[in-house]
């Protein structure tokens, strides 16, 4: 979600320039592309994960972990620096209306679709969500310098880290970002993430500051692989929607075809069973999913996982499956 920017020294000034000073800036086209290329990466191996296609725990993995919260957090601060760009002339309010229904309309597809394809971590407050929601609350800082908008940010972000208290820890306030995250697919709350938006505004107002407001309409992407990566972005939510749809129903084609399931593909009711009863006792979403792979693990070791799929435990390999599983969180 993002456009363009580069002056060449034979480009008029913007005062002479004739292209429109409310056209399309392709830098934050390509840009937003970009977000999205990094996106499909983790996604796609994301749900090789979820089939158990490869080894590695995307979910749990730091290093994928940390991927995801890059990619988030790009994606915002593109929203925030596009907005700054965007109302450089004034807010279109008919355009600005239409463009938070659709990120709305689209943030509620997906609590539905997931709602029903997924009804044990359905998504309620994802990317989407969060950019409708932060669209609206980004117009009172329009008009600060960006100084201001860095330092709000900076309190943006680190408030969830001082503030803490049974009243964040309600279920229908977990949106806000203060309690124990809740299970769920996808999950960007509040705080800290707008501050993610407020830092791209700052750099929005510094971006105008340094170049004359009409240079960013100016650039053009050229080659093939730009103008293709530029239409991505320029078509984001339609890209966002419609990419995991695609990408899981390559992967059970490819399942489908390549004979019978992987043995490892039986842990996914396991780990969502197990994941869904540690978070509903408080425990943070990302040591649950240790813990439960940690679990299954130790379950297999032990030449119990068979008879959990089935089960089938006696009580003693209950007592033994329940002793694993306290090993399990001991050790995270």
């Amino acid at each position: 979600m993002s456009e363009q920017a580069t002056a060449s020294a034979k480009i008029p000034t913007p005062a002479k320039t004739s292209t429109p000073a409310r056209g399309r800036i392709e830098l934050l086209d390509l840009a937003r592309g970009i977000a999205l290329l990094a996106m499909f990466v983790y996604h796609f191996a994301y749900d090789l994960s979820f089939f158990r296609l490869i080894r590695v725990d995307v979910v749990s993995d730091p290093g994928w972990r940390l991927f995801a919260r890059l990619i988030a957090g790009s994606f915002l601060a593109i929203v925030g620096f596009s907005l700054i760009l965007a109302t450089r002339n004034g807010l279109n309010r008919q355009a600005y209306a239409k463009r938070f229904a659709m990120v709305a309309g689209a943030a509620l597809l997906v609590t539905v679709g997931t709602w029903f394809a997924i009804p044990q971590n359905f998504i309620f407050f994802g990317i989407l969500h969060h950019i409708a929601l932060a669209s609206l609350l980004a117009l009172p800082f329009l008009r600060l310098p960006a100084v201001a908008l860095a330092l709000i940010a900076a309190v943006w972000f680190a408030l969830p880290f001082i503030l803490s208290g049974e009243v964040f820890e309600t279920e229908w306030l977990s949106w806000l970002g203060f309690g124990p995250w809740p299970y769920t697919a996808d999950f960007v709350p509040l705080f800290p993430w707008f501050a993610c938006v407020l830092a791209g505004m700052a750099l929005g107002k510094v971006a105008l500051a340094k170049a004359p407001e009409g240079v960013w309409t100016l650039w053009r992407a050229r080659s093939a692989p730009a103008r293709l990566v530029a239409l991505g972005g320029r078509n984001s939510l339609f890209v966002y929607l419609v990419h995991q749809p695609l990408f899981i129903g390559a992967l059970m084609l490819f399942m489908q075809l390549s004979g019978p399931k992987l043995p490892d593909a039986d842990a996914v009711p396991f780990l969502a069973a197990c994941q869904r009863s540690c978070v509903a006792t408080g425990t943070p979403k990302e040591a649950c999913e240790r813990v439960c792979s940690c679990s299954m693990e130790g379950l297999k070791r032990d030449e119990l996982w068979s008879r959990v799929l089935a089960d089938a435990l006696t009580p003693e390999q209950t007592e033994r499956a329940r002793e694993i599983g306290l090993a399990c969180a001991r050790a995270r």
